[in-house]
């Protein structure tokens, strides 16, 4: 199936939460086309109905039935596979929010019907855009730190503190049934480390629900992993830090490379002549933009202009890296890929 012209093509977006809603707003901006909108919630549909003057629809099949060309799929995680097979079923290009999945059924089959139909596929990467995670991958891959040895990732925010007009305790990231607990939810670590550094082998995990939260899931986690290369990282993520954090740092035989993305910063020391260097984010850089720049790439996909940075396959990938964290807690093992 071809995506069609900009002016004929209709992108239907499931599920109308925070993300959705920050979806269906960046595709208009973008002029992608027609967007359509579905989500189970009727004050929802009613309210990106108003906001956006764009059709919103009651179910699926009433979707379907308008030919989209391409479905984001903004569900929880425990309905991106059921209903990005739906879409397939009906020829449509696929982005699906991150994680792929919240665990692995069906996704094999996901997988073979979108090969075997030719389907672009993006799974939400958006750190992956940010510009200093993409400066940082221009200095690796110049060899500005030598061969990578290690590498570090952190992620922490209150999790009430995501979305203050709603209630943790009711989002699917305090549900086990629908996808929830902070390994799932900041897999963006375990993705962009795998961009930055190359494939990893194993991984060991310590989580839990070390808080007071009222939810299912684990709210913090600890990965100790190693590279096919042989270097060894560190991802720490938690829903429990009250002061937001997100950082990662690279250490090279040649040098460091740190990244803060509240200071919008990236330093990095070179051995050659032990100085630290500095390059910061455009001070008018705003976060929306990463998501912004995602979502050019998917439409770019879509026209043939561009191979997808996160396909199916690596996303399937990915999730199989966060899984085998949770059951290296689970089991207190060390899990081989």
């Amino acid at each position: 199936m071809t995506s069609g012209g900009k002016d004929k093509r209709r992108i239907l977006v499931v599920g109308c939460g925070s993300i959705g809603k920050r979806h269906i707003g960046n595709l208009l901006a973008l002029k992608a086309g027609e967007v359509v909108a579905f989500d189970v919630r009727e004050e929802r549909r009613v309210e990106v109905e108003k906001r956006w003057n764009i059709e919103s629809v009651t179910s699926l099949e009433e979707a379907f039935e308008q030919k989209p060309h391409a479905a984001v799929i903004a569900t929880p995680p425990s309905l991106h596979i059921p209903v990005a097979l739906q879409a397939a079923e009906h020829g449509c290009h696929l982005f699906i929010e991150k994680p792929l999945a919240a665990g692995m059924q069906r996704v094999g089959e996901l997988l073979e019907r979108a090969q075997r139909q030719r389907l672009v596929t993006l799974v939400g990467c958006n750190m992956r855009f940010h510009p200093g995670l993409m400066h940082v991958k221009k200095l690796i891959d110049a060899g500005a730190v030598g061969a990578v040895l290690s590498a570090r990732a952190a992620f922490g925010q209150y999790l009430p503190d995501w979305h203050p007009r709603e209630d943790y305790r009711k989002g699917y990231s305090a549900r086990r049934d629908l996808g929830g607990g902070i390994i799932l939810d900041a897999i963006h670590e375990v993705d962009y480390l795998r961009w930055l550094v190359g494939e990893i082998q194993s991984v060991a995990c310590f989580a839990g629900r070390l808080s007071s939260l009222e939810i299912e899931t684990e709210d913090s986690a600890s990965l100790l992993l190693r590279f096919a290369s042989g270097a060894i990282g560190e991802i720490h993520v938690d829903y429990v830090q009250r002061a937001y954090r997100r950082n990662a740092q690279i250490v090279g035989e040649k040098g460091t490379i740190d990244w803060d993305y509240p200071s919008r910063e990236v330093r990095w020391y070179s051995a050659d002549d032990r100085q630290w260097r500095a390059v910061g984010a455009p001070t008018d850089w705003e976060a929306n933009e990463m998501y912004l720049d995602e979502m050019r790439h998917f439409l770019r996909c879509l026209d043939g202009a561009e191979a997808p940075a996160l396909d199916l396959l690596n996303a399937k990938r990915v999730l199989e890296i966060a899984l085998a964290a949770k059951a290296a807690a689970e089991n207190r093992i060390v899990v081989e890929l």
